[in-house]
């Protein structure tokens, strides 16, 4: 019976500790900002460090997550764009390379494979994940100059199929915040692959 309830607590542990927290807020600001994780050049970046004079796009990513193949080339496009105007770009890989073997490595092929102009960092805990309540690739997190979040959900309408030509969310949002308009759509919901928490 003691055995039973000690496997029980061991699994209601893992359970817990493989949910996000409770997501951020429109208008918390960031967190995590000093956490160092690793970049594909080897260095170690944290948010604090690749933030924006304009602002601070988080985009939680992967490697093979059909939802990111599918927005692959427009995710890219955007962080290689608005980084020359002003704004911060990190993509961040969450995932148990155990599980969807997303190794430090696959990210290096990729990035180099799609032409990656910014940061693109590992979690090793899955921790920075968590504390921003991320659950699915790709999830984005868009803040302001002031580390407020203004934006986050989906990359844009479409669901796992970009071609469809819908509302581009983030851009909408990335365009107002640039021009210091309030964005009209400050939330939508993220679709994509679960993260594979450590």
């Amino acid at each position: 019976m003691k055995l039973k309830h000690i496997t029980g607590m061991a699994l209601l542990g893992f359970l817990v500790a493989s949910l996000p927290a409770q997501a951020l807020n429109i208008g918390d600001s960031i967190v995590d900002g000093e956490v160092e994780m690793e970049n594909i050049d080897g260095s170690k970046i944290t948010l604090d460090s690749i933030k924006g004079e304009k602002g601070t796009l988080v985009l939680f990513s992967c490697n093979h997550c059909p939802f990111v193949i599918a927005w692959q080339k427009e995710m890219v496009t955007i962080g290689n764009e608005y980084r020359k105007q002003g704004l911060g770009v990190v993509f961040i890989n969450s995932n148990d390379p155990d599980v969807k073997g997303d190794t430090m490595n696959g990210m290096k092929a990729l990035a180099r494979k799609e032409g990656y102009l910014f940061p693109y960092a590992v979690d090793d805990t899955s921790d920075v994940a968590r504390h921003f309540g991320a659950s699915k690739t790709p999830d984005v997190f868009l803040f302001d100059a002031a580390e407020k979040l203004v934006y986050k959900g989906a990359v844009s309408e479409g669901g796992r199929s970009p071609k469809n030509g819908g509302e581009p969310y983030l851009i909408n949002a990335i365009d107002a915040l640039l021009a210091g308009k309030p964005v009209s759509k400050a939330e939508t919901k993220a679709v994509g692959c679960s993260i594979k928490f450590r």
